[in-house]
């Protein structure tokens, strides 16, 4: 049965559980406890975040350990804006961003702060030339994720990053979609803040990081204890955080390859869709000599939607239950929406008429992924969608 819903969620790879296994066996450690195995537990615990800071080429005092994606997410918004003077108090960032970044944006407003979101243009990921004439002198943070989840769109983050530090602002960037398929080093992206997560690289669900760098004004969102130097609260979860390091240190290590592993596959997912279907499918994913709109983009993504025929518009739910159905995991966009009866806000701010994005579908590739995988998920597509199709005239 073809897994292809690697955007989602990834298989717990045999490394980082061997490196998780012991403190998920042993006895109680605490790695804030003084005896024996709280020592043990901290030098775990500190090996993994020096393990983590080589990787995006920063201190490992600036590696601050979360829950995952939506925890540092969170952090990024209120941590930053919370500690900032309150003539910085302001965030641009997109139409096009997580959930994890979009809901603190609402409630950011709702507290009275500046609040800019900027429409994300043609192909998911908005401009350095748009969030330049966003920026006031009340913008305090800039957060722009580096890969679209849905779409796969890259966005400049380099160039944001600049134009955020001109006008005096800081800036961050969701790197969970990134991560095994892009650097993330810091200093090249330019970034004072950075969200990498575990269960998007085969390491564990429960596990993530934000980057804060040194001298970066932040207040502590979870309280409760001095845990992380004082800013997240709560014991360590000591088993995830060394299986969320051991499959960091692997993606990084494995990435040029596969990369252009996942390349290559999602080049064949493409065409076989496209030669299939032809004009009634509509890329989202901005690849070169596919979607309408071409940019960089990740190598795990395709997103697709079947556009009406005839008047008539495929029902996303249909297609994402005829899949399953065939065996085929995907998902209709990201994760945290897929329970949504409303189609893609992504797609939505992308400009994509609501018929069309409500009949979308994200194949999302990933390490355990193969051609048969692809062949099959893109036959079980074409059946699915013609089958639908056929119903509905």
């Amino acid at each position: 049965m073809p897994y292809l819903d690697h955007a989602a969620t990834t298989p717990l790879r045999d490394e980082a559980f061997a490196a998780m296994e012991p403190w998920l066996r042993g006895g109680p450690a605490n790695a804030s406890s003084l005896h024996g195995p709280g020592r043990r537990a901290r030098v775990a615990v500190d090996a993994a975040r020096e393990t983590v800071a080589r990787v995006l080429g920063c201190e490992p005092a600036e590696v601050l350990f979360t829950s995952g994606g939506t925890e540092a997410d969170n952090a990024a918004l209120f941590g930053t804006l919370g500690a900032a003077d309150s003539e910085r108090a302001g965030l641009v960032t997109s139409a096009a961003e997580h959930s994890a970044v979009l809901a603190p944006a609402r409630a950011l407003a709702a507290r009275g702060h500046d609040v800019v979101v900027l429409a994300p243009g043609t192909t998911g990921a908005p401009s350095p030339d748009d969030v330049a004439a966003a920026l006031t002198s009340a913008t305090g943070l800039v957060s722009v994720m580096r890969v679209n989840n849905e779409t796969g769109a890259v966005a400049d983050v380099r160039a944001i990053a600049g134009v955020a530090h001109a006008a005096g602002a800081l800036c961050h960037t969701d790197a969970v979609q990134a991560a095994g398929s892009f650097s993330l080093d810091v200093d090249a992206l330019g970034v004072d803040l950075m969200t990498v997560t575990a269960h998007k690289i085969c390491g564990p669900v429960g596990a993530g990081a934000l980057f804060v760098r040194s001298g970066t004004p932040f207040a502590p969102v979870v309280l409760g204890g001095s845990q992380e130097r004082g800013r997240r609260g709560g014991t360590e979860n000591v088993a995830a955080i060394v299986g969320f390091a051991e499959a960091l240190r692997l993606a990084e290590a494995e990435r040029e390859a596969h990369a252009d592993r996942l390349r290559a596959l999602q080049t064949r997912l493409a065409t076989h869709l496209r030669d299939a279907l032809g004009d009634a499918l509509r890329f989202n994913t901005p690849l070169t000599g596919f979607a309408e709109h071409a940019a960089e983009a990740a190598p795990h993504i395709v997103n697709v939607s079947h556009r009406p025929q005839n008047g008539v518009a495929l029902d996303g739910q249909m297609l994402l239950v005829g899949l399953d159905l065939e065996g085929v995991h995907v998902s209709a966009g990201s994760a945290c929406a897929s329970g949504a009866l409303e189609p893609s806000h992504v797609l939505l701010a992308m400009g994509v008429d609501r018929e069309t994005a409500g009949a979308t579908i994200r194949f999302s590739l990933g390490r355990t992924t193969t051609e048969a995988d692809v062949d099959a998920g893109a036959e079980a597509f074409v059946r699915v969608a013609s089958r639908i199709a056929a119903l509905a005239r």
